[in-house]
């Protein structure tokens, strides 16, 4: 049973809630697989961190891998890449298409921790993998402070 509206839900400060929500919505053009009003899209994508490095796979189905681009760059690690559409005949004038095609940029600021020097960047079976080593960390030591 759908709720009925209350004087509350016409305050002003809740309609300028509910305004501001809608148009962060309309505009977010970071949501992974879903195009936005630009008729772009993102990849999907998992981080993980292990002992000795970081791993990012993204999803990049029907992109070779000459067409992605990745580049680190003061710690801030950016993929882009473009899906080409493919052309299909249509049949009986009808046709349907739900992927999202056209280009893609995903930026991400990696920690402290992460060389700049030792990235590893595969794709294999519509997933980006990157390898992303963490950098010698010297331990934890003791300074004696001097009177």
């Amino acid at each position: 049973m759908a709720r009925l509206p209350s004087i509350r839900d016409h305050e002003p400060s809740s309609l300028l809630r509910q305004f501001s929500s809608e148009i962060e919505r309309l505009f977010d053009q970071d949501r992974p697989g879903i195009p936005s009003l630009s008729g772009q899209w993102s990849p999907a994508v998992d981080i993980r961190e292990e002992p000795e490095e970081y791993v990012i796979e993204a999803e990049v189905p029907g992109i070779d891998p000459k067409d992605l681009e990745v580049t680190l760059e003061n710690g801030v690690l950016t993929l882009r890449g473009q899906r080409q559409e493919e052309n299909e005949s249509e049949r009986n004038g009808f046709r349907h298409v739900e992927r999202s095609y056209g280009a893609f940029v995903r930026r991400f600021t990696l920690p402290g921790a992460a060389s700049d020097e030792d990235v590893e960047a595969r794709a294999d079976k519509g997933v980006l993998k990157l390898r992303i080593k963490k950098k010698e960390q010297s331990g934890q030591r003791r300074i004696e402070v001097q009177g």
